[in-house]
């Protein structure tokens, strides 16, 4: 009997013979997120792939998690520069000092935006209308970097003084997290994100 699972078309990238990159495909990429911890982990885990590949911010996820509190901004927030400083001997996750000093940065930033709008959450879907882009995207080349929409998410997060922020990291998080449903249409996960 053929697994339905492997059968499945999926966007190529996931399909990359690394098992993570299908699991994160099948059961995360383009689902609609409405709570704030996760919003501020694809924060953190996108900022921190700027430069390299997914799959190796993939791997070092569960560093991620124990490194930065389970992501919970409150306590990102409040870590020190001790503890900060002492990431950049953690093997778990990338020890870039300036990523990794960014984190608390962001997490003040996002503490401040629930503050002013009750919820990240109601703040970033508010870039969208409330609802998530579909692009009707074919082929991978069809899928863009960053968006009208990125850009302004970008530009109003970096003013409110986040880093690691930009257009392109911007529009993966959106990506990520449901705001854009940029599965192909032959991907089976097109019509359900």
């Amino acid at each position: 009997m053929l697994n339905k699972q492997k059968d499945r078309i999926r966007c190529p990238w996931a399909g990359m013979e690394k098992s993570i990159y299908e699991q994160y495909h099948d059961a995360e990429w383009g689902v609609p997120v409405h709570d704030d911890r996760t919003h501020f982990e694809f924060l953190i885990l996108e900022g921190a792939q700027a430069g390299l590949s997914w799959y190796t911010i993939l791997c070092r996820r569960d560093g991620y998690r124990r490194a930065f509190k389970n992501f919970d901004p409150r306590k990102v927030a409040q870590m020190t520069d001790g503890e900060l400083e002492a990431l950049m001997q953690d093997a778990g996750i990338i020890r870039n000092r300036l990523k990794i000093f960014a984190a608390r940065r962001n997490a003040k930033v996002f503490l401040a935006i629930q503050k002013e709008f009750g919820s990240f959450d109601k703040y970033v879907w508010s870039f969208v209308g409330g609802k998530p882009i579909v692009n009707h995207c074919r082929s991978m080349k069809d899928i863009p970097v960053t968006s009208p929409q990125s850009d302004a998410l970008s530009k109003d997060l970096m003013k409110r003084g986040m880093s690691f922020v930009g257009s392109t990291i911007i529009y993966a998080h959106m990506q990520a997290t449901g705001l854009l449903n940029d599965h192909l249409t032959t991907c089976w996960r097109y019509s359900i994100s």
